[in-house]
């Protein structure tokens, strides 16, 4: 990979029980190779603690180690309205602490069966009322529901943020981008069998895509699971230059423009990133 150039990962598990007992040393592959920026994003609210400790304890290893606090569409079942109470206050708690940059992953996930549909779109558009009262942005996951989302939002003209590993529709991105999202790809375009995905990043203005590992998951298309390999942030570059040779850009010009619009989708992220004590190596 190119040397000197910089990397943001917009979605990065880093609390995963996978990472617990390597974390410095995968945290050092990832600096290593010009990842300067990682976005933890929470599930429950029992994550805000830990969240917040891994960004302030390893924050010398990646200046823009960073974290968005949410409730997972997947994990409403064993949530309650008083979730959405202490969410809220964890929020109001976390607003002086520069490394917390917004809400997510919250949602809607229509793929998989048996979830409660109504009791998710209740939880979700709580959780867009609490965005929209803290002026936060969000990170979206979605899936199977991105209609029903854009709906939500449209109600709520002043939510921007970022949807996850996006795979919707030409018409639906641009329809995300006309309210001011940022579209997320990572190691799912890497298979050549990705067809969809690959158009969107052909066919979508450069400065509405970001970029992600959702380490450990969705692993690019060398990794093989029957060898024991995962997802990791250090990949994120790989990654990049796969997607940036599916736009047929170069790759210094495809690393500017995803960091760009990744500070550009997350103010706070963005003001951490001027007060790095070496902000010119990061801008």
């Amino acid at each position: 990979m190119k040397a000197g150039l910089i990397w943001a990962d917009t979605l990065c598990q880093l609390n995963s029980s996978t990472f617990a007992l390597m974390l410095p040393q995968l945290l050092e592959r990832a600096a290593q190779q010009g990842v300067n920026a990682i976005l933890m994003p929470s599930i429950t609210t029992a994550d805000c603690t830990q969240l917040k400790t891994l960004a302030s304890t390893h924050c010398d290893q990646i200046p823009g180690l960073v974290y968005t606090l949410g409730i997972h569409p997947l994990y409403v079942d064993q949530v309650t309205e008083d979730d959405l109470v202490m969410l809220q206050k964890q929020i109001e708690h976390a607003l002086p602490d520069p490394r917390f940059v917004g809400l997510g992953e919250i949602g809607l996930d229509y793929f998989v069966a048996g979830v409660d549909v109504a009791k998710q779109e209740f939880i979700f558009r709580a959780q867009l009322d609490i965005a929209e009262q803290f002026q936060l942005p969000v990170v979206l996951h979605s899936r199977r529901a991105h209609d029903q989302i854009l709906k939500a939002l449209r109600l709520r003209a002043k939510i921007s943020g970022v949807v996850h590993a996006f795979n919707g529709s030409i018409q639906q991105a641009e329809q995300f981008i006309g309210l001011g999202f940022k579209l997320s790809f990572g190691g799912a375009a890497t298979y050549a069998r990705a067809l969809q995905i690959r158009r969107l990043l052909k066919e979508l203005p450069l400065e509405s895509i970001v970029i992600e590992t959702d380490a450990p998951d969705i692993p690019p298309a060398w990794l093989k699971e029957e060898d024991g390999l995962f997802n990791e942030p250090a990949y994120l570059p790989r990654i990049a230059q796969e997607l940036s040779n599916i736009r047929n850009v170069p790759i210094e010009e495809f690393s500017k423009a995803v960091w760009g619009n990744t500070l550009q989708a997350f103010p706070r992220w963005s003001a951490l990133m001027a007060n790095t004590s070496n902000p010119s190596t990061l801008s």
